[in-house]
């Protein structure tokens, strides 16, 4: 999923990147929030599937995911809410790609979606730091 052209400039320069990076004594970082809409009833096997798959691939890749939610209250309970942290754009960039074209993801995925789809629809936003944001 490339997400370079997305960003707009306006929010793109609020975003970290190496240089940036190396210029602070604290380092800032970025946040991706990913919600999963997943088919009714499905909710349960995508959980299983981070579960005993996806989390070990990550490991892997080198994802750094902050926590996990399901929605008790809101729009759907068929939602998995996520959120990764990245040094930078490109850092992103390289991981999902690694991931996504991993052989062992793609047998997992297919081989849990053989009695058909489990995620309807993916959300994703890029997040940066407040000033005043206790995660950064």
């Amino acid at each position: 999923m490339r997400l370079g052209k997305c960003v707009s400039s306006a929010y793109s320069s609020r975003l970290p990147t190496p240089d940036s990076r190396r210029a602070t004594e604290e380092t800032p970082v970025i946040h991706e929030l990913r919600i999963y809409r997943c088919m009714p009833g499905r909710l349960p096997d995508l959980n299983k599937r981070f579960e005993s798959v996806t989390l070990t691939l990550w490991d892997k890749h080198g994802f750094r995911p902050v926590g996990f939610w399901t929605t008790v209250i809101g729009q759907s309970n068929q939602d998995l809410t996520y959120l990764l942290e990245w040094k930078d754009l490109g850092e992103r960039e390289r991981v999902w790609a690694g991931f996504m074209a991993d052989p062992d993801w793609l047998k997992a995925r297919a081989e849990s979606e053989k009695n058909g789809a489990i995620v309807a629809n993916i959300t994703s936003s890029i997040l940066a730091p407040t000033a005043f944001s206790r995660l950064r």
